[in-house]
Formats: C-alpha cells, sequence, structure tokens
C-alpha cells in the first residue's frame, strides 16, 4: 500500500449578523429555483424536502437585506418561484468566493505535504490544546509498559521531559483505548488528588506516584492555596492544598516539593 496523502478540506458558508446565510446546500437551492422556476421541483432535484427547501427560503430571505426569492400568487397554472436580482448576485458572488476558497485549500494542501511528519506532530498537539476539561492537570505522554490483570490494569505512562506516572484502570478501558506500548495518551490529575509534601524521609505511603520538582508558584486564596510545582523533566504540576497545610509545609517558591498522588487518581485518554 502507498503511502497515503494527507490533504485539506472543507466548505464554506456565508454568514450575517452571526447566523448561517448561505452555504453550499443553500446556493445549491437557489441555483434549481432559478432554473426551474418551482422551489418544488428544486427541492427533489437536490434531495430535500418541500417543508426545508422552503424553510430555507424564508431563513435567507429574512436574513437577508432584501428578499432572495420572491414566490408569485397564480390561477390554474399555480403561480412560480423566481429569484430576485439580489438572489442572482448571491449565487454569483458565492461562486467566486468557493473558487478561491478551493484555491486557498489547495495551496495549503500542498504546503502540508511539504511539511509531512512535521505537520503531523503539529495537529497532534493542536488536538490535545483543544481539549476541554476540568481537571488542571493534563500531560501528554507514550505508553512505557502495561502490566495486565484480571480486572485492573497497570498503565506506565512516560512524560515529555522524562518523568513518569502510573495509572490503573479496569482491563476493558485498556482494551477500549486500545493501549499499547509506544501508543500516545493523555493523563488526568485533579489538582485536588495531588498530595505536597517537601520531606519523605521516613515517610511509607501507597500511593504509587511521587514527582519530584521546586515550588514555581504559589496562589493563596481564602481557604485553599494552589500550589505549582515544576517537575524535573520540564512539565508542571498544580496541587489545591488548605492555607494551613501550605504555611505548615512552609512553602515558598524555589523550595524542592514531592507531588504524591495514587495511580487509581490517574484518567487515561487517547487523541480521539
Amino acid at each position: 500500500m502507498g503511502a497515503r496523502v494527507l490533504k485539506v478540506d472543507g466548505r464554506m458558508w456565508l454568514a450575517m449578523e452571526e447566523k448561517s446565510l448561505a452555504g453550499h446546500s443553500r446556493v445549491e437551492l437557489l441555483r434549481e429555483i432559478g432554473e426551474c422556476g418551482s422551489i418544488t421541483q428544486a427541492a427533489k432535484s437536490i434531495g430535500m424536502s418541500y417543508k426545508a427547501a422552503w424553510d430555507a427560503v424564508d431563513a435567507m430571505n429574512n436574513l437577508a437585506d432584501e428578499p432572495l426569492v420572491e414566490r408569485s400568487a397564480g390561477g390554474r397554472g399555480g403561480g412560480g418561484t423566481t429569484l430576485t436580482k439580489r438572489g442572482r448576485r448571491l449565487i454569483e458572488a458565492f461562486s467566486l468566493f468557493e473558487h478561491e476558497h478551493r484555491k486557498f485549500l489547495a495551496a495549503l494542501s500542498a504546503r502540508i505535504g511539504e511539511w509531512d511528519d512535521d505537520f503531523a506532530e503539529a495537529y497532534q498537539l493542536i488536538r490535545r490544546l483543544s481539549m476541554r476539561t476540568s481537571a488542571r492537570n493534563q500531560f501528554y505522554g507514550k505508553v512505557s509498559r502495561i502490566k495486565l490483570g484480571a480486572i485492573n490494569d497497570e498503565i506506565e505512562l512516560e512524560l515529555q521531559g522524562g518523568d513518569k506516572l502510573v495509572a490503573v484502570i479496569t482491563h476493558e478501558s485498556t482494551e477500549h483505548l486500545g493501549l499499547q506500548v509506544g501508543s500516545e495518551a493523555i493523563a488526568l490529575i485533579k489538582a485536588p488528588w495531588v498530595i505536597v509534601a517537601t520531606d519523605e524521609t521516613g515517610i511509607k505511603l501507597s500511593a504509587r506516584n511521587r514527582l519530584a520538582g521546586v515550588v514555581s508558584k504559589l496562589i493563596t486564596g481564602a481557604v485553599n492555596t494552589e500550589v505549582v510545582i515544576q517537575l524535573a523533566g520540564g512539565n508542571t504540576l498544580c496541587a489545591i492544598i488548605t492555607n494551613e497545610s501550605a504555611t505548615d509545609l512552609q512553602l515558598a517558591p524555589g523550595k524542592p516539593a514531592t507531588a504524591i498522588f495514587k495511580a487509581s487518581h490517574v484518567i487515561i485518554g487517547v487523541p480521539a
């Protein structure tokens, strides 16, 4: 199988006052109305119901500064449907804009062909940045180890910079996400789930994840303090702790600190 060529595609539409005035399907409807003089025939020719066609015409007439389509009453012939001068000019303008739009997409596709792997990497980054979640901590990495269990699996994720974290998820989730060693994945950890420690000497904890770094920022609120820790690999991790805890730990920018959280508190996701 030859290499697949990545191209950019898209549809154009015109908007007025942030509402869609006309796109490809509506302009095709206008063209057909202009050719056959009947909204019934126009709707049939493009596979649209009569009601949907008239709803589209009404929407365009209402949004445009003057009617695009006029319906004339008739006698036995039942009248007809005609385009106004404004409607014909809209079709011409849309055709011109669409032509320029296709030229733009073709030029962009050509540039993508030049970028090859660089574009693919940038595209994946854009997708990650577009993700919306309430979790303050979002880490991108690759699966470095999977330990399968009867019910739960242990997933080790290596982050950019070399830091590693462990998540425990169900075996069903591992299969559903298609996880395997080398897979790209995203780890989500809510800030209140993170424990901050400044000295672990003599302390034994069941939490699997312990990421060392230094405090880079503190934001104190009425009850809680937001602690941002710069990890050794360069990533930052946010924790929410009480003001009393922040005072007891004598936290300050530049002070060494460790972020501790349970493997069961790590949510794993994959790019769609």
